[in-house]
């Protein structure tokens, strides 16, 4: 792993973000530079995905209309052409970014896990399984899928979190208690309806109930409409103001308590689909944290407290938009971008043709309630 020479930037994570971001340094001809990927596989997260599970964001092949596929990484690409599939699931994404990587042969360590980074006279160097390396710049990729939020209450150890599971079909019970109700829950319940189990959701709010144009705070239109077909089976229960106090269990079953006296039984172990926190607390340290549990940056997504040191993907935030679907977070590659070659002193003119696919937001002014991003 070691180099005698500092890289200009070494990416963090082979997923969506690690991917994309590694594509626009080729853009701007910024080769010294690697990705590295704790997993096996480019795009490992999206494989541990259930089987089921398929974005809800759709992917159409639009790019001679000079549109971008929501679900694309980079421009001229297109999950709905290369995988024939609209609503891919996790193992047809992770198909389609191995075969971007390969097009732009992207140099991608497997089985590299950060452990620590430290930031010294200017430079970044990264304690890896592999031994160390050096860094000029580090773009943190790493997601969120592989730190659910497993104890968000008492009890929550009885309980199997969305992302353990491998494939729905094989969950025991016929009826089952979702806990949480926003698209990882409702897309665990619509599965677990459609194999004939009788499914009760848990949510504080109703956010079944709740307009919205932001798939970030309301449910997508793809899952609505899922949803009123799977409620006219009768086999999905939808409870509101349900805050879950915690879990135990007695007699064989699963009793999970509300506040009183709100008790619901089960006799399979509660489903928890309470989210993920950001992967950037690996390394808390080099950020400053907002109030919400997210890293405070810059607005060109740098982080506050270690210069050259970026953040792209879902855990992206700025002021109070949410960048955590690929449609949105992808828009920031750019940004990020733009920032290191200026510093290598870098032409940044390849970067128009980002604006001209739409994915290039450096202005957040734009952003307002009626904006989609």
């Amino acid at each position: 792993m070691s180099k005698p020479n500092p890289f200009d930037v070494v990416i963090v994570g082979a997923g969506a973000a690690g991917v994309g971001c590694g594509v626009i340094l080729r853009h701007l001809e910024i080769n010294d530079f690697t990705l590295l990927e704790r997993g096996a596989h480019v795009g490992e997260s999206f494989r541990r995905w259930p089987r089921e599970m398929r974005f809800i964001t759709p992917s159409f092949t639009s790019n001679s209309f000079g549109q971008t596929d929501l679900n694309a990484i980079a421009p001229y690409t297109s999950p709905a052409f290369t995988l024939q599939s609209e609503h891919p699931n996790g193992h047809e994404y992770a198909a389609y970014l191995r075969a971007v990587a390969g097009h732009y042969q992207l140099p991608v360590q497997t089985g590299v896990e950060v452990k620590a980074i430290e930031r010294a006279d200017g430079l970044f160097t990264l304690d890896t399984n592999r031994g160390y390396l050096d860094a000029r710049f580090v773009i943190w990729a790493a997601g969120e899928f592989q730190h659910p939020r497993r104890h968000p209450f008492p009890g929550a150890e009885l309980c199997k979190h969305n992302s353990q599971v491998r494939a729905w079909k094989n969950l025991p019970g016929e009826d089952v208690i979702v806990i949480g109700g926003y698209e990882s829950g409702m897309d665990a319940a619509l599965h677990l309806a459609e194999l004939g189990k009788r499914v009760r959701v848990l949510e504080r709010s109703d956010v079944w109930e709740r307009p919205g144009h932001d798939p970030s705070n309301s449910l997508s239109t793809f899952t609505l409409e899922r949803l009123r077909v799977a409620r006219k089976t009768r086999r999905i229960q939808l409870i509101s103001g349900a805050d879950v106090q915690g879990v135990e269990q007695k007699n064989g079953d699963y009793v999970v308590r509300g506040p009183g006296r709100q008790r619901w039984l089960t006799d399979a172990p509660p489903i928890l689909a309470t989210g993920f926190d950001t992967s950037a607390r690996q390394i808390a340290p080099l950020f400053e944290w907002r109030e919400d549990g997210f890293p405070m940056l810059t607005t060109h997504d740098e982080s506050t407290l270690a210069p050259g040191l970026f953040l792209a993907g879902p855990g992206v935030r700025q002021q109070k938009f949410i960048f955590c679907f690929i449609y949105k977070f992808r828009q920031r590659f750019a940004v990020i971008a733009d920032q290191i070659a200026q510093r290598l002193g870098v032409d940044a003119a390849p970067l128009t043709l980002y604006r001209q696919h739409g994915m290039y937001l450096d202005d957040l002014a734009c952003c307002g309630d009626q904006c989609a991003c």
